[in-house]
Order: structure tokens, then sequence, then C-alpha cells
């Protein structure tokens, strides 16, 4: 089995709430990320999915450093990239990049193509010697299916998807093991989501790249992922194999989740039921004791208030899931409906 390139470790992200304004007081913690474990191999897709708010987000800010952890811990190659800082941490970002979600907020738009590509070269002047960027940006302008010729262009010149691409250029200037992916075609068309996640694919088997991808589009993480971790309220509830997740779920939710993806053959829409869920999600603050979706489970009983399930192989079972009652529900798999 191929060794895991990331190790994240019992990761908590709390955030203060806070009350008053000269003399502020902490009155609560947002529990955003609270006790994520999972490893990364070298050449894998990790995807991770989930409602809004159930801190994907705040999870790729933590894998980047931008956000430094409350406890625990993000091993790269050995080394814990939360305690690193000033040369070590910028060495590090050679190695961990980004990919944004909004392809057009996440470009400076006074800054022209070339510019924001040839950017990580400025900061990292090793990696590209000053009479070489021009070309490199170039090079990298057509690794990502766009005109070279272009260069001198501004973001607003562009389309949404060919925004996206200069995002992804810039990621892979400084030529990273791993690249995380922040929702990075929710904010695209339908048609041109198919293209970048091609894209993204493509790059992946040139470079051996690793990645983290986070998306609440369940269609578009399976189409890229090779494992997919569920997220809810801050925890991980089941973790697997692509078929694993979509074909035989265990926890609830993550098999309330695949019911509600529509099954484009009227053939096949019979043969599956649509779980529908009370309530709301409760809030981060203060997360319900036990089981944190037990508030909105239709099996939910007495352990579940009063024991936090671990993330772990149920008996029946042939991955982790964090249910007391895990069992095994087949699934209409959506290559076959479609």
């Amino acid at each position: 089995m191929t060794e895991n390139i990331i190790e994240v470790r019992d990761l908590v992200k709390h955030y203060p709430v806070t009350q008053g304004v000269v003399f502020k007081k902490t009155v609560g913690q947002v529990k955003a990320v609270d006790g994520v474990s999972f490893g990364l191999r070298a050449g894998e897709t990790l995807g991770v999915v989930g409602e809004s708010g159930c801190g994907k987000s705040t999870l790729a800010r933590v894998l980047m450093n931008l956000e430094r952890p409350t406890a625990g811990s993000v091993v790269y190659k050995g080394q814990d990239i939360s305690k690193l800082s000033g040369g070590a941490l910028r060495r590090l970002r050679r190695q961990i990049q980004l990919v944004m979600q909004d392809p057009y907020t996440s470009l400076n738009p006074r800054m022209t193509v070339g510019d924001l590509i040839g950017e990580p070269f400025e900061i990292h002047p090793e990696v590209a010697p000053k009479g070489s960027r021009r070309a490199k940006v170039r090079e990298l302008l057509d690794l990502v299916g766009l005109n070279p010729e272009h260069i001198n262009r501004y973001p607003h010149q562009f389309s949404g998807g060919q925004r996206q691409r200069i995002g992804i250029a810039r990621a892979l200037a400084l030529r990273p093991e791993v690249i995380v992916c922040d929702e990075p075609v929710s904010a695209l068309d339908v048609s041109i989501q198919a293209q970048v996640m091609n894209l993204l694919e493509k790059l992946q088997g040139e470079f051996g790249l690793s990645y983290v991808f986070i998306a609440h589009d369940l269609s578009v993480v399976r189409h890229l992922s090779d494992r997919v971790a569920v997220m809810y309220l801050g925890k991980i509830v089941e973790i697997g194999t692509e078929d694993e997740i979509y074909e035989r779920p265990t926890h609830p939710y993550t098999q309330a989740l695949l019911s509600a993806v529509p099954v484009p053959d009227p053939t096949q829409r019979n043969n599956k039921t649509i779980i529908r869920l009370t309530g709301d999600v409760p809030s981060p603050i203060s997360p319900p004791s036990g089981c944190r979706f037990r508030t909105r489970c239709w099996k939910a009983q007495d352990v579940c208030a009063e024991q936090v399930p671990l993330l772990e192989i149920r008996p029946g079972s042939d991955h982790p899931s964090a249910c007391h009652f895990a069992e095994k529900r087949q699934i209409v798999p959506s290559h076959e409906a479609a």
C-alpha cells in the first residue's frame, strides 16, 4: 500500500465567541473542526463532502496552515506543519498549494495573468531564474489549456472557467506534491465543471499530484475521488473508497445525502427510497452530546446521546463509520441510473 504523504490526527479548530466591545470576554466556542483524522496517500484524491457549515473549508485552511489548529496535528512527510513558521513554512508552501472556490475574487484584478501566475516565482526565486520566468508562465498557460498569447490580459477579460484554469496554473507553478481544492467548480456552469475536473484528472496523471478535493456536489466528488470522507458538524462520520461510500454507505447521514441525489433514469426512480431528515443542523457552538447527528437520525437511541461513536469498522461493514447502529444500505448506483 502507498505510504501516506499527509497524516491528520485529532485535528481541532475552534473559534472563540466573544461578548462586549471594550472589555471582551469569551462566552463560547464555534467548533468548526472537532477531532478529524485521516491520511492522504501519494497520487490519491481524497474527496471531502458535507452540508454547508460542516467545516470543510476550515479544514482546507488548517491543512494549508493559513489557520493554526486549536489542537491536533497535520504531518507532511514526518513534519508537523502546524508548528512551522518563517522560512520553514515558506519552503513547505512549495509542496502544498491551494485552488480557491471563487475564480472571480481569488485573482487580483489589477495584475495581468502573467504577473498572477508568475508571482510564486517572486516568492521562491530558486524555482525559476528571473530570465526564464516569462517562458515558464507561457508553459503553464499552455498546460491548463489557455492561449500563451493571452499572458498580458487581465482577469476580467476571461470567463469563469478560464479564470479557474488560471488559478490552477498558479497552484502548479511551484510543482507541488499536494493541492487542496476548496470547491473549485461550485461557481461554474455544469459543462465548464466537467472541463475543469477533466483537467485536474489529467494533471494528476501527468505530475503524480495528490488532491484533497472539497465539494458539496456528490456527483463531482465521485467523478474524481479515490476515497471519500463525509463530514457532519465538524466531524468525519464515514470514510471509504468511492464504491464503499456511494454503493454501500453505512452511516445514516451518508445514506440520507445519497438518497437525495436525483436519478436520471425514470425506470429506476421507483427503486429508490428518499430519506427525508427532520429538523435543522444544530449550532456548532453547542453541538448535541454523544453522536452529533442523533437529533436528525431515525435510528437514534439513548446510547447515541450518552456515547460519542468512534470512527471505526463496525460488524458487517467494510469501512469506518461513526455510528452505533451502522448498517449497509444498497443505493441505486448513479452510473447505472445514467
